[in-house]
């Protein structure tokens, strides 16, 4: 009887470890001014979620850079053009842009950097956008953040 209940035990363990959501995503940026995604989607059971941003292009950061930042879809426009003016060193955000809810650095050919933030901070009946802040990139490259 006790070998059954260890059985069991262990195989509802392990079920439920494979239905954990997956609480992060790489997301591939190219000189194509592209990411390899449009859409992430959180699960509600994630506490934090971290997004690692790659680039698989041959251009450095000062002619093809790219960023990540994630920000209320209604604020995305108005955080791009903001920040051009805060240059490349500041990852063309604006200091202490309270509108920006995460974000990673530009990063160039062969550079990955990452942002882990926590998923409180979204709402389910909340439109959000992930965009790149380098200067024209942000018509090309953007997506939705869903919290489902």
């Amino acid at each position: 009887m006790f070998a059954k209940v260890v059985a069991v035990s262990l195989l509802t363990l392990a079920s439920g470890q494979l239905l954990a959501a997956e609480c992060k995503v790489t997301v591939d940026s190219t000189d194509q001014m592209s990411y390899n995604t449009k859409e992430i989607t959180i699960d509600k059971s994630c506490k934090t979620f971290t997004v690692e941003l790659t680039h698989s292009g041959s251009l450095p950061k000062n002619v093809m850079g790219h960023n990540w930042v994630l920000s209320k879809e209604a604020d995305t426009q108005a955080i791009a053009t903001d920040g051009i003016a805060a240059g490349i060193d500041k990852s063309y955000l604006k200091d202490g842009d309270t509108r920006v809810i995460a974000h990673t650095k530009i990063i160039g050919a062969g550079e990955k950097d990452s942002v882990t933030f926590d998923v409180s901070k979204l709402k389910a009946d909340e439109q959000y956008n992930f965009f790149c802040t380098f200067p024209g990139h942000i018509s090309m490259m953007k997506g939705t953040v869903t919290l489902k």
